[in-house]
């Protein structure tokens, strides 16, 4: 059956038929999403949602979305989606966050100008019949400093038009690399130098706990005199009342802002100064940018529902369209040892450790460790996954650790998990041969090689004579078929294990005789999903 997706906001008929052209079913309501108990009602209906900004997916909505497997916004922002509430649900969050790169850059760029030469207030007062040609005197912008917070994808694209103005540039990042500011043609400084040295200061940061207010009194009192200051990324970057006290003071020579802390912005300390250009969110608002927006989250979305390929998400690790293939047996496996461990701890768990060994060191290790903790928590939670369980994991305050290693021993690559509870630390280790299908080959420290099936036994015992025939005998007895037996020891003696493959379930009845025999310990029945 198609994947079904509905699409509650306006996108372009080009972008509508991506979805159809991949095989997936749509449902074009381009004005459903102003209708809340509308979208309420149907939401259960369908694997994916495609949005702008007028529909808000709420903790409401997404409790009723019982089939939903991903929302994906046209755009940057996902303000207007519960993203807590959808990672509990499992549900993906996808944004576009490059569909509008060179549009908001050349925003910036325009305020900049706008500012620089009092472009507003010139056209408004020339439009008014005054001809008030000495009021407007501006400043050139070749030559000048432009310092820019933020250097990624926006931010690197405002260098580039800025440095093709003459312009010098100095640029705050802390993830910005020497090399590759040499490479962009920047100055790499701290904040309080960029501050200094700015003739004009640009921000492209996201809004976080720690960008908050990354502006403020303080900021701008360490800024050049006559410093213009121009915001194009998120309103709350800069204390507004602040820059409106620096501007009324002559300190700061103007602004321009097109994001503000409260949207929309119907009052603001900064309207009405002068030299003070504001716009209403118009970063993303040209014809290429919204339909670049709606063709990248048409492609996403069908790429995830039809392929499995995660890219852009908010709440899960991407996968490639071209990883997928090479990543799913390796993420079938991690299920699998989560899973394994989930059925056999009943204690509650401490830490988790992964080990990648190998091969699967370089891989996209984000989507296997989320795919291991879904398969690790599925016996208490049902409908966990791939989203959902990292959340819950944090949640319980579980530790969580991830080790990567060059291969150590005769498999290309390997994963291995360690669990550890009050009272005991379990381990298994597993990889993917050559035909793409998991295999155990490690338990507790011993070795095996076990193929992994839907219906499996697992039997901790102290190694003594006669065991095989024991197990052989009393599964026969109950007419459960034996596909697969694998066997291994520390030491003869010691610790042992059994691991069976097996052609159906088994019930309790089996096991109480599996058990009376005296020396087994443990004796778990195991379901994977393995088809």
């Amino acid at each position: 059956m198609a994947p079904r997706v509905l699409v509650s906001d306006e996108l372009s008929e080009t972008a509508v038929q991506i979805f159809r052209d991949r095989g997936v079913e749509v449902d074009f309501q381009p004005q459903l999403g102003k209708d809340k108990e509308k979208l309420l009602e149907i939401i259960g209906n369908y694997d994916g949602l495609a949005i702008r900004s007028a529909t808000k997916v709420t903790e409401k909505i997404i409790e009723a979305a019982k089939n939903l497997k991903v929302v994906g916004r046209a755009g940057i922002g996902v303000d207007n989606v519960d993203i807590p509430a959808a990672s509990r649900r499992g549900i993906i969050v996808m944004n576009t966050p490059f569909g509008n790169s060179i549009t908001t850059a050349e925003h910036a760029i325009a305020l900049m100008f706008a500012v620089a030469r009092q472009l507003p207030s010139a056209d408004a007062s020339t439009q008014a019949g005054k001809w008030e040609k000495s009021k407007f005197m501006g400043v050139e912008i070749t030559g000048k400093t432009l310092g820019v917070i933020g250097a990624g994808n926006i931010g690197s694209i405002v260098i580039a038009r800025a440095i093709g103005l003459k312009m010098h540039v100095v640029a705050y990042d802390p993830f910005l690399s020497k090399e590759r500011a040499e490479e962009m043609g920047v100055v790499k400084v701290e904040l309080d130098e960029l501050f200094a040295r700015a003739d004009f200061i640009t921000l492209h940061v996201p809004l976080t706990d720690k960008t908050r207010n990354i502006i403020d009194a303080d900021a701008l009192a360490k800024t050049k005199p006559g410093v213009r200051i121009i915001n194009c990324a998120r309103g709350g970057l800069v204390d507004e009342a602040a820059l409106a006290a620096a501007i009324k003071s002559g300190h700061v020579a103007g602004a321009a802002f097109d994001v503000f802390e409260v949207e929309p912005a119907k009052e603001s300390p900064l309207f009405g100064l002068p030299n003070v250009v504001c716009t209403p969110h118009l970063g993303a608002s040209t014809t290429e940018a919204q339909e670049n927006v709606a063709l990248q989250v048409a492609e996403q979305m069908s790429d995830y529902l039809v392929k499995g390929a995660v890219s852009n998400a908010i709440n899960m690790p991407s996968i490639t369209a071209e990883e997928a293939p090479i990543l799913k047996p390796f993420i079938k496996l991690a299920d699998v040892l989560g899973a394994f461990v989930g059925q056999v701890t009943e204690d509650p768990i401490k830490e988790i450790e992964i080990l990648y060994d190998g091969v699967t060191a370089g891989m996209n290790t984000k989507a296997l460790t989320s795919a291991l903790l879904a398969g690790l928590i599925r016996n208490q939670v049902a409908d966990v996954n791939m989203v959902s369980a990292p959340i819950m994991i944090k949640e319980k305050g579980i530790v969580l650790a991830e080790v990567k290693r060059d291969k150590t021993g005769v498999y290309d690559g390997y994963i291995k998990l360690t669990v550890t509870t009050d009272s005991m630390t379990r381990s298994v280790a597993g990889t993917v041969f050559s035909d793409g299908k998991p295999r155990f080959i490690q338990i507790k420290g011993i070795n095996l090689d076990a193929d992994v099936g839907n219906h499996m036994v697992y039997i901790a015992n102290t190694d003594v004579p006669g065991m095989i025939g024991f197990i052989g005998t009393t599964l026969g007895a109950a007419n459960v078929n034996i596909a697969n037996f694998q066997l291994g020891r520390d030491k003869q003696g010691g610790d042992a294990i059994a691991l069976l493959y097996v052609d159906g379930a088994i019930n309790d009845e089996v096991l109480g005789k599996l058990t009376a025999h005296q020396a087994i310990r443990q004796a778990k029945p195991l379901v994977f999903n393995v088809d």
